[in-house]
């Protein structure tokens, strides 16, 4: 499977961004999708799941009540709905596949180490 992340750009804090990943091969409904970010000199860190079916969401506390992550697995996307951005949410954001199939688990899915395939990165900057 080939992820392909989109949808990164520059913007004015305050204002969002939908970045969309893309997902080729046939096995994509099953899985967990992740969202992750890193910024310069920093770790990459979790920002958003969501389970197979679309039914399950995690997000890490910084981007809860501003991203929102959904799903479509006809297309095979996963979005990620970003709303009052500021400088704090610059950096490049990954999305990846987790390694199990039907499995949604919180404590787990924030774990980079758990995704096996990754896509390339989009980058956001937000300008203050």
């Amino acid at each position: 499977v080939q992820l392909q992340a989109c949808g990164g750009g520059l913007v004015q804090a305050g204002g969002s961004l939908r970045l969309t990943c893309a997902a080729s091969g046939r096995t994509f409904g099953g899985y967990t999708v992740g969202w992750f970010r890193q910024a310069p000199g920093k770790e990459r860190v979790f920002v958003a799941a969501i389970s197979g079916s679309g039914r399950g969401t995690d997000y890490a506390d910084s981007v809860k009540g501003r991203f929102a992550i959904s799903r479509d697995n006809a297309q095979k996307r996963v979005h990620l709905q970003m709303n009052s951005l500021s400088p704090e949410d610059t950096a490049a954001y990954y999305c990846a596949r987790h390694s199990r199939m039907y499995y949604f688990s919180k404590d787990d899915v924030q774990m980079a180490n758990n995704y096996d395939y990754w896509g390339q990165g989009t980058q956001v900057t937000v300008s203050s």
